[in-house]
């Protein structure tokens, strides 16, 4: 997948249904990307590179597009994935995915079970044990994969405003936030939009 050369709102949207993978120590884990939220650098005030502002903590957003950028918010660990040109600091946050393999792990690793299990950013780092030691790591050069052929392709897409951030003026309900329409493992899910997972992809 090229995460260079295309706007950042258009690989969001084409990360849905791409398998994620996790090679844990001791278990495979992996599931399909359900939602996601794009993050669009210089002028995006809920972007953490709003105005080029660079600390330690945000190197990796500034790497080549295909970076990993992992960050602590709440104590849990968020998983981007870099866009655009080394400079440029934008990116893909994955916010959910359907698991597919490893869930007893996974179970055990939440202590919950069902559409709770993968359904948030930190529930699905927290579910397959990404460390924040993959920052600043790319994207299938290590432990973190993605697989772009046996993915799954959503029947629809929602486009809404991004989860958690106030106060950010017209970022704040801009729609950048992509989700599977459906799906029960998208974050904040209403029970009476939801179907069966299987139902929401062609």
């Amino acid at each position: 997948m090229d995460f260079i050369h295309r706007p950042t709102v258009e690989i969001a949207k084409d990360l849905l249904g791409v398998k994620l993978i996790y090679e844990g120590h001791q278990t495979l884990f992996s599931g399909y990307i359900v939602e996601t939220e794009a993050y669009l650098g210089f002028k995006d005030k809920a972007a953490h590179g709003y105005q080029g502002k660079q600390t330690h903590k945000v190197t990796s957003l500034y790497q080549l597009g295909g970076t990993i950028y992992g960050h602590i918010m709440h104590r849990h660990l968020l998983i981007n994935i870099v866009t655009q040109q080394q400079g440029v600091p934008e990116g893909v946050l994955i916010r959910a995915i359907q698991p597919e393999e490893g869930i007893e792990a996974m179970i055990q690793n939440r202590g919950k079970a069902g559409f709770e299990l993968t359904s948030g950013p930190g529930k699905w780092t927290t579910a397959m044990q990404v460390p924040r030691a993959i920052d600043g790591s790319r994207i299938n050069e290590g432990r973190l994969k993605i697989d772009t052929k046996n993915r799954k392709f959503p029947r629809d897409i929602v486009e809404s405003p991004r989860i958690g951030i106030p106060n950010k003026g017209t970022w704040t309900q801009a729609p950048l936030r992509f989700t599977v329409k459906g799906n029960p493992f998208v974050s904040h899910s209403r029970k009476r939009d939801c179907k069966l997972p299987e139902e929401t992809w062609k």
